[in-house]
């Protein structure tokens, strides 16, 4: 938000000594009520700019999170996939090793070393 700064020609309205004629302060009174109503205005319009910026500031934030939001789910996506082909390929390997065992190194073989190789 932007700090107000009064225009300095036009905001100030100096009193002046008191006029002889009640015409004169009626002047006056629409003068210092115009610039009042001016300045309201201004602010108004200052206070609006303010809010279209916030607005579209929110609107470009509201945007991205969506976007990084897609990409984290297509993220999480792609880890899953990868985490499933790991444990197929996993599941492979131990099928491998227990055949490899099994028709390379028979079970007497096995039980006369003593040793499991699992």
């Amino acid at each position: 938000m932007s700090a107000y700064v009064p225009d300095k020609a036009g905001t100030i309205v100096p009193f002046a000594p008191a006029p002889k004629g009640q015409h004169d302060t009626g002047i006056i009174a629409d003068d210092s009520g115009r610039t009042i109503v001016a300045m309201l205005q201004k602010a108004a319009d200052m206070a609006n700019e303010d809010c279209k910026r916030a607005m579209d500031l929110a609107h470009k934030l509201s945007f991205q999170l969506r976007a990084s939001e897609e990409r984290l789910r297509e993220a999480e996506a792609e880890a899953a996939h990868f985490r499933d082909r790991a444990a197929r390929a996993e599941a492979w390997l131990v099928r491998i090793h227990n055949e490899v065992e099994q028709m390379f190194f028979p079970k007497k073989e096995r039980d006369r070393h003593g040793v499991s190789r699992q």
